[in-house]
């Protein structure tokens, strides 16, 4: 059978569902999609004539968004983009592929597809960061002056900082990681349908700094269960979640939704557990824990690595200085802004801003336009009131079939986009279609500036 239909039958067994679909068919597919990332009315584009060079490291999601919205808004504006990667990832997607949904290409596409006209795009990686110079250095030694400058670099998966790991071994021996390529993720998915048809112990857990979708170590969990209860193994398996500090989630609510699905379902929970050293020909994970270090036997794992600033950011002047956000080298910026704190005409959009929520595709999404309204603002002498309140998203799969759609702020208010048609802490197969089928076009058309 082919992935594509693999892919079709699971979704069509996963459809007999009891929620009604009316709701999700008055919604709509670029309905749904749009919900995922923070449905408000647009604002229409105000065009501002300037000669300024505006130079964006990085060509990732928040990249290529910030790129579009400025060669809309900006006549005469020269605008260079810096990335080496030239395929693009579509992150979001990456679960989906560790969960035998989607094929690896679903997630693969290219940079350069989405570059708007006009914009020079820079095959290279930024090596330094000079603010007070105003230029960026590209790895092969190529200066560039800047005028304003906006870092969307995303961040580093620091596997290194794993005793023990090598990607190179992810899928062989029950180890996946889901976050380290889309090869990975299809790796990951090998190795967690072997361990869902024999059972075993199952070890899942989250790094101790900053990450990108910090459901997704949950999510990956609840999907294991599920698969191992639809091959009637559930019984065979132990499955151990092993959070790095006293909760589950940073959202008390979710957490203690979390925490009583996680007991319904069996699955263990340790609190204050860090994977430190892995030992792949043993199948041996050790975590630090306030009482020292502790070894976990496992059949299957999910290696989530530390994840830092990249090495350029972290070694300039663009990082904090101290506060909860230095260690790990995120960018000192203002978090209703995202413009640096000592340098206004810099600003830090995606994974890479210091704030205290936002690494995700759904805060792409508010965190690129309220930045660019006021760069925009900056070139043409006025002030912007815009604000990101911290808004993010995450669908946090359940079960195969069923997901909770939880949107919060940076108070960790719940801010539902549809309260009464998409309850935030239900698992609804509504929540399900828009992560696995909705989400993705409407992530396209943030890319090119219209979501």
């Amino acid at each position: 059978m082919s992935s594509q239909e693999h892919e079709n039958r699971l979704l069509q067994s996963l459809a007999r569902a009891p929620l009604d679909r009316r709701t999700f068919l008055t919604l709509g597919a670029a309905g749904a999609g749009s919900l995922m990332l923070g449905a408000k009315p647009a604002r229409a584009a105000e065009r501002v004539r300037t000669a300024a060079h505006i130079v964006i490291a990085g060509a990732g999601a928040a990249g290529l968004a910030t790129a579009s919205r400025l060669a809309a808004r900006l006549d005469g504006a020269k605008i260079t983009l810096i990335d080496a990667r030239k395929p693009h990832f579509y992150q979001p997607g990456f679960t989906l592929v560790a969960a035998g949904i989607k094929p690896a290409d679903y997630v693969v596409s290219t940079t350069a597809e989405y570059v708007p006209g006009g914009v020079e795009l820079i095959e290279e990686a930024v090596a330094e960061f000079d603010p007070e110079g105003k230029r960026v250095v590209t790895a092969s030694g190529r200066a560039l002056a800047y005028d304003y400058l906006v870092v969307a670099t995303g961040l580093k998966l620091d596997y290194e900082a794993i005793e023990g790991m090598d990607v190179s071994l992810i899928g062989q021996n029950g180890m996946g990681s889901i976050y380290h390529s889309p090869q990975a993720a299809a790796a990951t998915w090998g190795a967690l349908s072997q361990f869902a048809d024999r059972g075993g112990v199952g070890v899942f857990s989250r790094p101790a700094t900053e990450m990108k979708c910090a459901g997704a170590p949950l999510k990956y969990t609840f999907i294991a269960d599920d698969h191992l209860r639809r091959r009637g193994n559930r019984g065979k398996a132990e499955i151990i979640y092993n959070a790095n500090n006293k909760s589950l989630f940073s959202v008390p609510i979710v957490h203690e939704k979390v925490r009583m699905l996680f007991r319904d379902r069996g699955i263990k929970t340790h609190y204050d557990r860090v994977l430190t050293r892995i030992e792949p020909g043993r199948r041996v994970a050790t975590f630090s824990t306030p009482d020292g270090l502790v070894e976990q036997p496992y059949d299957f794992i999910n290696v989530i690595p530390p994840m830092r600033a990249p090495d350029a950011v972290r070694n300039s002047p663009l990082r904090w200085q101290d506060g909860p956000w230095a260690a790990d080298g995120w960018m000192d910026v203002e978090r209703g802004n995202l413009r640096h704190k000592r340098y206004p005409e810099v600003f830090g959009i995606g994974d890479i801003a210091g704030v205290p929520k936002g690494k995700t595709a759904a805060s792409v999404k508010w965190q690129v336009p309220v930045a660019v309204d006021h760069l925009v603002a900056d070139i043409a002498g006025r002030q912007s009131d815009a604000v990101y309140d911290g808004y993010t998203s995450c669908p946090l799969i359940t079960r195969l079939g069923r997901a909770m759609l939880v949107e919060f702020d940076y108070e960790n208010n719940l801010t539902p986009s549809f309260p009464g048609i998409v309850a935030p802490l239900e698992e609804l197969w509504v929540s399900w279609v828009m992560k696995t089928m909705a989400l993705k076009p409407t992530y396209i058309s943030m890319l090119r500036g219209r979501a």
